[in-house]
């Protein structure tokens, strides 16, 4: 990391970019970005999304590669272009972007990159927490292979379970909804019969795990219907703060509203992945991190050209006087 500037405050040397988050998105930004030769700076909080699974699905050449494997992997490989990778939690960031670590220094930037991710808001329900990311699930473009032809349930604890449900069904014969507090609406359970999805009433009391792994899920009732995989559709909630605490815009849902290059409404800030995007998986993320590095440094570029312009004619001036 550079040091601090010679009038011996905490500000640091202005970068290009600083990125805030060292996932697929924040990582293959910053690998764009230096590969343009800018000056980059990556602050990771290390509190990756996808941490409790053990593989990585539908990533082209990275198909069943942990997750953590592959951070590891680019992070070395942007340290090898001469990013500054620094392990912090911004707390926040000034107008002006001058990007305040936790306890720490303030790094001062050009440009600023939000890929913080999100967290998923689980349904209280015992065990499932336990679980999570290895036989309580949640995508099923990620997941359900992997569990394909064996007993599945899906929580009726989301608005979008039914269509979980029926999606679901793709992968198995053998597919339960569990309504628990959810009231079906007469054409869902239509839906769901035709197409070969089983309901089972009542309230879901846990998920009953013998040997470490899932067995089943036990009614309010005391039975138990066996399942080998639950899938639960969570609450995403965005890492959004540093974002809404620039000023940036929001959509009708919450959600920080973008650009398809993931720019956002307050000028030099963008953000990318799961922050902005709850359906982006991690090929995606990866996508959308180097589309925000191409339309960062062209918009340095016209930046820089403002300015070599502006000395070039200060330069002419003083000649000529």
């Amino acid at each position: 990391m550079a040091g601090p500037g010679a009038s011996g405050s905490d500000v640091y040397d202005v970068y290009d970019v600083v990125v805030v988050g060292a996932g697929a998105a924040g990582l293959n930004a910053a690998l764009v970005l230096a590969r343009a030769r800018r000056r980059v700076a990556v602050v990771d909080a290390g509190q990756p999304r996808n941490a409790p699974a053990e593989e990585m699905r539908g990533f082209l050449s990275r198909d069943g590669m942990p997750p953590a494997a592959l951070l590891a992997v680019g992070r070395e490989e942007v340290a090898g272009y001469g990013v500054d990778l620094i392990d912090a939690r911004v707390d926040h960031i000034d107008p002006g972007f001058l990007v305040h670590l936790a306890g720490g220094p303030v790094l001062h930037a050009r440009r600023v990159v939000v890929a913080t991710g999100l967290r998923d808001g689980l349904p209280e329900i015992p065990g499932l927490a336990e679980r999570w990311g290895r036989d309580v699930l949640h995508c099923p473009y990620c997941h359900a292979y992997e569990v394909r032809d064996r007993p599945l349930g899906v929580l009726g604890t989301h608005p979008g379970a039914v269509n979980h449900a029926l999606l679901l069904r793709q992968w198995s014969d053998d597919v339960v909804f569990f309504p628990h507090t959810m009231d079906l609406a007469d054409g869902e359970r239509e839906q769901l019969a035709a197409r070969g999805v089983r309901v089972v009433e009542g309230a879901v009391k846990w998920l009953v795990v013998d040997g470490d792994r899932l067995r089943g899920v036990e009614l309010a009732g005391g039975r138990v219907v066996p399942r080998e995989a639950v899938f639960v559709f969570p609450r995403m909630v965005p890492r959004d703060a540093l974002l809404f605490g620039l000023g940036c815009a929001r959509d009708g849902n919450g959600w920080v509203t973008t650009d398809r290059f993931g720019g956002t409404s307050v000028p030099g800030v963008w953000a990318v992945g799961n922050v902005a995007d709850p359906r982006a998986q991690v090929v995606t993320a990866a996508g959308q991190g180097s589309a925000a590095a191409f339309a960062i440094n062209h918009d340095l570029v016209e930046e820089d050209v403002r300015q070599a312009v502006e000395a070039h004619r200060a330069a002419a001036t003083a000649v000529t006087v």
